[in-house]
């Protein structure tokens, strides 16, 4: 996937070199870390929103 535009949060600097960074495939979306960029997970948007609105509402707080 090397056309891929992958983008990171706003939030993310350049000092650390360790941020979250998405792409938009046809269908899909894929999730890598920036400090290891040929470790890439695919998933829906579907399943990505769900996740981000659990995480947001603390659904996933006690999991650890």
């Amino acid at each position: 996937m090397s056309d891929a535009k992958w983008r990171k949060s706003s939030f993310s600097t350049d000092v650390h070199q360790n941020c979250v960074e998405l792409a938009a495939a046809p269908g899909s979306i894929r999730i890598r870390e920036s400090d290891k960029p040929d470790a890439v997970l695919r998933t829906s948007p579907a399943a990505l929103g769900a996740l981000i609105r659990a995480v947001k509402v603390g659904r996933l707080d006690r999991t650890l």
